[in-house]
């Protein structure tokens, strides 16, 4: 019988745009490294998984190949496409073992620790999609068309989601092959695309870490280093 593999799919193909630097985030050094060989690293020293796989932008690939020489699980170093779930689509192209269980994570929180990468493969022992979450410290409110305020939404039920997101292979292609066959498909991550097109698939929540933090804007990049 064919074991079960454990598969980290890290997601390094964002532009940046927001941060404002010359090159890509997840392409700046932190402390000698670029911040994707942080997150390679994070994974890669984890016994429980097996292979890795990488989807960066196609002007990158031969730069993030170079970087991954060094790490031996990292199996496939592909190319993305505009949008986020194009990434998770080129991952999955790779990654065809209906039973093997997937991590995908944004190579831009590079903290995430040996503590959340175990809670997630746990999970998935039990459940076939699994999110990493913090609950919401802040009041969270929703708003009219002029910005006023129509809900105060209780704090108990939100969460504010991180990654890694995982799920059962033959789960997380099935529901893209039901959302890609709809018109209307505009997924803004994995966990979405199951919940949408699956609703039957309960997501279980796995508790997340303050330090999971992910580099969106200069201070964050400062919070990394320090």
């Amino acid at each position: 019988m064919k074991q079960t593999k454990v598969i980290a799919i890290l997601l390094a193909g964002g532009s940046g745009s927001r941060f404002g630097a010359d090159r890509p985030k997840q392409f700046l050094e932190v402390n000698g490294c670029t911040v994707l060989e942080h997150s390679i690293r994070a994974f890669h020293r984890s016994p429980l998984i097996d292979e890795m796989v990488v989807i960066t932008r196609a002007d990158f690939v031969d730069e993030v190949k170079q970087i991954a020489s060094a790490y031996p699980k990292v199996k496939h170093v592909r190319p993305g496409g505009k949008e986020r779930y194009h990434s998770t689509l080129s991952a999955l192209e790779v990654c065809t073992d209906a039973n093997d269980l997937l991590l995908i994570h944004d190579a831009v929180r590079p903290l995430v620790s040996d503590a959340i990468i175990s809670r997630c493969i746990q999970a998935l022992d039990k459940y076939d999609a699994i999110g990493v979450a913090m609950p919401s410290t802040d009041t969270i409110v929703r708003v009219d068309e002029n910005d006023c305020i129509v809900e105060t939404l209780p704090r108990v039920v939100l969460r504010n989601m991180q990654t890694p997101q995982g799920f059962r292979q033959r789960v997380l292609r099935q529901a893209f092959d039901l959302g890609l066959a709809d018109p209307n498909f505009a997924p803004t991550d994995d966990c979405g695309v199951v919940r949408t097109y699956l609703p039957h698939v309960p997501i279980k929540i796995v508790e997340g870490e303050a330090t999971n933090i992910k580099i969106t804007y200069p201070k964050d990049l400062e919070m990394i280093k320090a």
